[in-house]
């Protein structure tokens, strides 16, 4: 089967985060494709390179990237979601890209 996921929860609130990742894993690890990530509202946040979570604390930017980097997943973010919390083309981990907005006349 081939996915594309839609991550809309930031990666410090609850798990849902946290759990597309792992779905993620685990549909690759059973021979299916992940073949687009795309983050949306607050789950642009899991982009940001800039983002310092606590030492205890899981960084999933960085593991969505490590991810994206091992199995070529593409992972998108929402640009102008990302603008409203502060994620900007200049600070996105490695792997993630911002969908530009189209507009329509």
């Amino acid at each position: 089967m081939k996915f594309a996921l839609l991550v809309n929860a930031a990666p410090q609130s609850a798990e849902a985060a946290a759990s597309a990742l792992a779905f993620a894993r685990a549909a690759l690890e059973r021979g299916h494709e992940v073949l687009r990530v795309f983050f949306y509202f607050d789950g642009a946040l899991n982009a940001d390179r800039l983002a310092a979570p606590p030492a205890a604390e899981r960084n999933l930017g960085r593991e969505w990237s490590a991810l994206a980097a091992e199995r070529g997943i593409d992972l998108v973010v929402c640009i102008t979601a990302g603008q409203r919390r502060g994620v900007r083309e200049a600070n996105l981990a490695p792997g993630f890209r911002a969908l530009m907005e189209r507009r329509y006349a």
